[in-house]
């Protein structure tokens, strides 16, 4: 281990941890103080950026007052609940801080949703007032609601009616002046502050909790790690209803008196462009994104801009190098966090493929351990004393995260108690501790780098064996012509465990026929045996790639439309899989 990147290490830490001395549960001050601290000492500088708009930070401020006006005029107050349905724009944030200066929980809901998930969402936060998005309006009207809150339309012609309140019209009626500390009297940063949700992606979504000492800990990790500064300006491409660009990005620009930089949704063709147009210093990334740009045909704006960093999650170790190198980027923080979880850390130096590093020596801070995991029970192994039993260099267990009351420790846990419990487990390494699950297979290195394997679930057996399809998805997406590689497991009649299966979205230069020589750098039993090709990967609205449909879809050539390949064991060869071959495999007569 390098004493510079020690150095850099521990720099990042202490500057982070001088961030939160002042992040304690009954303390009061919050983002709202920040902001407004902000729009005292810079009034006129840019606080966001969002087409040919431009926001100062006195313009912000006075916008969240419009809100918070409107908010009290609704009798909405401490403990109330407002659902936040919206595309990127800076009303959006400007509705949930003005809501927070009165006191109130804001219920960020994901744009892509619709019918009975929208309206589960929204249920389940218990809120009786939404604010929508023109755009999204009518999908709110249309969702199956048994109680309906009242509607609020944000992106309405001043004198439009509807069915709905027309909430541009409201706030341009509505003071802009300070509705003053007495309007959230009592609320601590133990308060919750969002419901944020998972993507429900195998069943509803659900809402964790998220407070705001939570919202604080986090920016003040990214604001640690980055070290923004005044004349920095962070492009987040992603959706504010995320944590990821709805806080991590915001929260740099804001504690250090920065621009963020919106994006309606993100554009593979813009991204570039709109780095340059607005002078972008840093970006955020989360899953596919760097795959999409460096998909994308090469073009003069690939360098020449003023990024100096760049921070996400989910930048895969195949591609780090090639994407730093082409994009001219000096400095990657990849980092590894789930919203309603307790375990986070940050990869400081940029060792390619970490998603950050706890060292044993600093175990007592950032109670993050790896533990033996059975694939086919989903639940880690424990010992002869009942206790679980935490893995060695480089050996791939489940990550768990120790809950305490410290800041960033705890886990704030979902609106429905039995989905909180399934995520924490006790008696881990001595009886009565209480750990967090992440639902994720990690190995991390002698020098305590963490490395991400695979999500549970995605995992699976076959011959005995378990197969990461993440590390076969880093294989396949390093051949020449796939673009793009969603690995998964599926049932074969008759056969124990899953075979091996990849939808792979390729170009011009894709050559089969030479694939199952690539693939020879796998071990045999992960080496997939079905191939779907595909013209895309669908993805949720975090760009993480769906599953659970293609699982339950399977390799049956009469029910996909897209061409199938199966792994021929006589020739070694991927050939079409066709109806007859089908019968043959689910009927037994061919052995795999």
């Amino acid at each position: 281990m390098g004493l510079r990147r020690e150095y850099i290490y521990l720099t990042c830490i202490a500057r982070t941890l001088w961030l939160l001395r002042l992040v304690k549960p009954n303390a009061t001050r919050s983002i709202v103080d920040i902001v407004e601290r902000q729009a005292r000492r810079r009034p006129g500088n840019a606080a966001i950026f969002y087409l040919d708009q431009r926001m100062s930070y006195a313009e912000l401020d006075r916008c969240a007052n419009r809100y918070a006006h409107w908010a009290l005029a609704q009798g909405i107050g401490r403990g109330s609940t407002v659902a936040l349905l919206m595309e990127n724009r800076p009303d959006y944030i400007c509705a949930w801080l003005g809501l927070f200066k009165v006191g109130a929980q804001v219920a960020l809901i994901n744009t892509n949703l619709a019918g009975a998930a929208l309206a589960h969402s929204i249920a389940i936060s218990g809120a009786r007032h939404a604010i929508v998005g023109a755009e999204l309006a009518e999908s709110f009207r249309s969702a199956p609601f048994e109680t309906a809150p009242a509607l609020w339309v944000e992106g309405l012609p001043s004198d439009s009616v509807g069915n709905g309140g027309n909430l541009s019209a409201a706030l341009a009626a509505a003071p802009d002046t300070s509705p003053g500390k007495a309007a959230r009297a009592g609320v601590t940063l133990k308060d919750r502050a969002f419901f944020i949700y998972t993507s429900g992606t195998t069943g509803m979504p659900k809402a964790a909790n998220f407070s705001h000492m939570r919202m604080l800990f986090m920016m003040s990790g990214f604001v640690g790690a980055l070290r923004p500064r005044q004349s920095d300006r962070i492009y987040s491409p992603l959706p504010l209803y995320h944590s990821t660009g709805g806080i991590c990005a915001v929260g740099m620009a804001f504690f250090s008196g920065g621009a963020l930089i919106l994006k309606r949704k993100f554009s593979v063709h813009e991204f570039w462009s709109d780095v340059h147009q607005f002078g972008a210093t840093i970006f955020e990334y989360i899953g596919e994104i760097c795959r999409y740009l460096l998909n994308a045909p090469p073009s003069a704006l690939d360098k020449g801009h003023r990024i100096r960093a760049i921070t996400g999650n989910g930048l895969r170790p195949e591609i780090w190098r090639e994407f730093q190198d082409r994009f001219a980027i000096p400095r990657i923080v990849e980092f590894y966090g789930a919203t309603e979880g307790n375990v986070s850390m940050l990869n400081y130096d940029g060792t390619v493929g970490a998603v950050g590093r706890v060292p044993d020596y600093l175990e007592w801070l950032l109670p993050s351990r790896i533990v033996r995991f059975d694939v086919e029970k989903e639940m880690p192994v424990r010992g002869p004393d009942g206790l679980c039993i935490e893995c060695g260099p480089d050996e791939v267990g489940e990550t768990l995260g120790g809950i305490s009351t410290r800041a960033g420790r705890e886990f704030e846990g979902y609106t429905n108690r039995a989905d909180s419990e399934k995520k924490m487990l006790r008696d881990v390494f001595r009886k009565g501790d209480l750990w967090f699950r992440t639902g994720d297979l990690m190995r991390r290195d002698s020098y305590g780098y963490f490395y991400f394997v695979d999500r549970i679930g995605d995992t699976f057996r076959w011959k005995g064996e378990n197969v990461s399809t993440g590390e076969v998805g880093e294989v396949l997406a390093a051949v020449p012509g796939i673009l793009e590689a969603n690995v998964y497991g599926v049932a074969v009649p008759g056969v124990d465990g899953r075979a091996g299966m990849a939808s792979l979205v390729v170009n011009a230069d894709f050559n089969l026929s030479n694939l199952p020589q690539r693939l020879k750098a796998l071990v045999p039993y992960a080496r997939p045996i079905f191939l779907r090709l595909s013209p895309r990967i669908e993805v949720t609205g975090t760009f993480k790639q769906r599953k659970v449909d293609l699982v339950r879809q399977g390799f049956d050539p009469a029910a996909i439309a897209d061409p199938l390949y199966f792994l021929e064991p006589d020739t070694g060869k991927y050939e079409r899989l066709v109806p007859a071959r089908y019968a043959d495999i689910v009927e037994g007569r061919v052995k795999l």
